[in-house]
């Protein structure tokens, strides 16, 4: 009987051990969770729980494992503990790429020692093309941004510390070390480029145009570089254009510019008073882009008196779905007003409500880039008027057309020049025949007067 009585309460034993278990299974893991207790701690809940089936006691186990917590949150914040400083020896330099610096920095001195933690770095500098904060973290120690070199350079970073030293919890120090840094105030005032812009014509080729500030001398002479990804420094435009004389815009002729690539401009220039103060813009050429006008437009009837207009994509290297279109509807009353209307689609076809019979309806297309493959863009010029019902066009006549027409001048000047000739000459005629008869009707009378009368011949003494 003994024997039976042990084992019924080493069974009993082991339910309680079961139970206890059970109980503390869900406060055991929101503490693994909350607490990042290491796995060790689990072999002193092992101890405690068996130290609880020795004493039979559920109170004492609580009581246990309460202390157990507590001293295992205290060492945490012992671990936590840490001075997290920022980093030392920030710098920025210019390796001539038109303000594409170079940031470096150091790890505080006070890490450089640990060797259980995981350090990284918050860098934060003035975009001063966008005019914001730029945020970024990196595990390295250097990085390249750019900047307009004509302002100041701001930057700061902070030191992020994470690890067993840390007890995995993401550490930032509160101080940053900053950097700024005075742009150089070389150039004369207020002779900057004004208005500089780029288009990138229908994807062929691209155009960056400037004017003058008026302070700029007349003798100046401006000049264009540009650099982007990977070229080692900067370049003069390729192919100046000139508007009296004088440098105002640069093309650039088939693939020399990267699409999708952030591209940093630069207008300066000398004179004899001095050198001009520069002007820098940062830009993607995809963002500027200008599709050609279409000059495929078609207006037609369908059999349910239904007007469709349909045209074509005027840029072949893009999809259909990378433009967007905008159409005008132009249309003219019987009395004489007109109504004036606005269509949006993504589509190169268009069916339209039938109109009445004595309105006149015209149409006209032009498209920009879409969102979906850029952040922005230009729209193309407004195509040619497609009108129903059509006005019927006169056709130009072409020179073999017009020659009757040319033979009819020609022969009416001569006929111009020919009367009064005419007329002359007919009065001159005219003038030499009573002029003869006059001689004529002379010679007569006086053959009549001397009739029958002795003429004296001339005699020689």
């Amino acid at each position: 009987m003994s024997h039976q009585e042990d084992l019924r309460r080493h069974r009993s034993s082991h339910r309680a051990l079961f139970a206890s278990f059970i109980f503390l299974a869900a406060p055991l893991r929101l503490l693994l969770f909350v607490y990042r207790f290491p796995f060790s701690s689990l072999l002193s809940v092992g101890y405690f729980l068996l130290m609880a089936n020795t004493f039979r006691s559920t109170h004492v186990l609580m009581l246990l494992v309460m202390a157990w917590v507590k001293s295992a949150r205290g060492s945490e914040l012992t671990e936590n503990d840490v001075t997290v400083d920022p980093p030392e020896n920030l710098c920025v330099s210019d390796s001539g790429r038109l303000g594409y610096l170079d940031i470096t920095w150091n790890p505080p001195a006070s890490l450089m020692t640990m060797t259980m933690c995981n350090i990284q770095y918050q860098l934060e500098y003035l975009d001063t093309f966008k005019n914001t904060w730029a945020v970024l973290r990196t595990s390295g120690r250097s990085y390249s941004a750019e900047f307009d070199l004509t302002k100041e350079v701001r930057v700061r970073a902070y030191t992020l510390l994470n690890g067993l030293c840390t007890n995995n919890v993401l550490q930032r120090s509160e101080n940053y070390t900053a950097l700024i840094q005075k742009p150089a105030s070389s150039g004369l005032t207020g002779t900057e480029a004004k208005d500089f812009e780029c288009v990138y014509h229908n994807m062929e080729w691209v155009e960056c145009s400037w004017t003058r500030s008026p302070q700029t001398p007349l003798d100046a002479q401006q000049n264009l570089y540009f650099w982007y990804k990977p070229l080692e420094q900067a370049a003069e435009c390729p192919e100046y254009i000139l508007s009296g004389g004088i440098r105002s815009s640069c093309r650039f002729t088939g693939n020399s510019l990267p699409e999708f690539s952030d591209i940093i401009f630069c207008v300066n220039g000398s004179s004899p008073e001095g050198p001009l103060k520069a002007k820098f813009t940062s830009l993607q050429i995809q963002n500027h882009l200008k599709p050609a006008t279409t000059d495929k437009l078609h207006l037609q009837t369908s059999s349910d008196e239904q007007l469709e207009l349909l045209w074509e994509n005027p840029v072949e290297r893009l999809p259909g779905y990378c433009l967007e279109w905008e159409v005008e509807h132009a249309q003219d009353k019987p009395d004489g007003t007109t109504m004036l209307g606005v269509i949006h689609t993504t589509q190169t076809t268009l069916k339209l409500l039938p109109t009445l019979s004595e309105d006149r309806n015209c149409y006209k297309v032009r498209s920009k880039l879409s969102k979906y493959c850029a952040d922005k863009s230009l729209w193309s010029d407004w195509s040619h008027e497609r009108c129903y019902p059509a006005v019927e066009e006169v056709a130009p006549k072409s020179k073999s057309d017009l020659l009757p027409v040319y033979v009819c001048i020609a022969a009416a000047f001569v006929l111009l020049l020919a009367v009064p000739l005419c007329v002359w000459a007919s009065t001159k005629m005219n003038k030499s025949r009573e002029e003869k008869k006059l001689k004529s009707l002379i010679t007569n009378l006086v053959a009549k007067t001397f009739r029958g009368q002795n003429v004296c011949n001339d005699t020689m003494i």
